[in-house]
């Protein structure tokens, strides 16, 4: 083989294993500080509020004193620029407020599901009538919890500031009063030096 070619051959191995890349497991409660886009910790800083501040309230301690109200949570508008997974926000927020015992919830993403799950067991012939569950008996919510996701992005040169607000609230379906409200600010800002690192 001419020495040319090895060369080549070894150059294109060393390249090869030089692009290999290593995956490692990191702590998720750690702080993700990879770019300036909302990111997990950002997620975990509005739970933390969202929860302790709605759970610790004079009114929603009253009202969950004695009997465990059933909530159905809104998906969260995200009304910021970047495609932001609120699902995951609003994941979040129900499973600590369930985990708590002072909640109960209606998960409105499953009616279509549940719906034909029911006109199974009773249309269908297939499922025996003494154990088929009946249309009409289900709970309904007393409170709807709900918000919105904003950001505000502003950029000077190499500096870029981006601002989240996070909003919720939680209101009595039977008043239509607001019974909880708050929000969660964040702010974070992103300066390339002058190599654009």
């Amino acid at each position: 083989m001419k020495p040319s070619k090895l060369m080549f051959i070894a150059a294109m191995a060393l390249g090869l294993s030089a692009c290999q890349s290593k995956v490692e497991y990191g702590d998720a409660n750690a702080v993700e500080t990879v770019n300036e886009n909302f990111g997990s910790t950002d997620l975990q800083a509005i739970t933390d509020k969202m929860v302790d501040s709605m759970l610790t309230t004079p009114s929603v301690i009253v009202l969950s004193a004695n009997k465990r109200p059933i909530l159905f949570v809104d998906s969260i508008k995200n009304k910021t620029s970047e495609h932001i997974d609120t699902e995951s926000v609003t994941d979040s927020i129900s499973t600590k407020l369930l985990q708590s015992g002072k909640f109960r919830f209606i998960d409105m993403t499953k009616v279509d599901a549940v719906r034909k799950q029911l006109d199974y067991q009773n249309n269908a012939g297939m499922v025996d009538p003494s154990t088929a569950i009946k249309f009409g008996r289900q709970i309904g919510a007393q409170y709807m919890l709900y918000g919105n996701l904003s950001s505000i992005v502003k950029q000077d040169g190499s500096t870029r500031d981006v601002y989240y607000k996070m909003t919720m609230r939680l209101m009595d379906l039977e008043t239509g009063l607001i019974e909880w409200a708050d929000e969660k600010e964040i702010r974070k800002e992103r300066s390339k030096t002058l190599f654009g690192l």
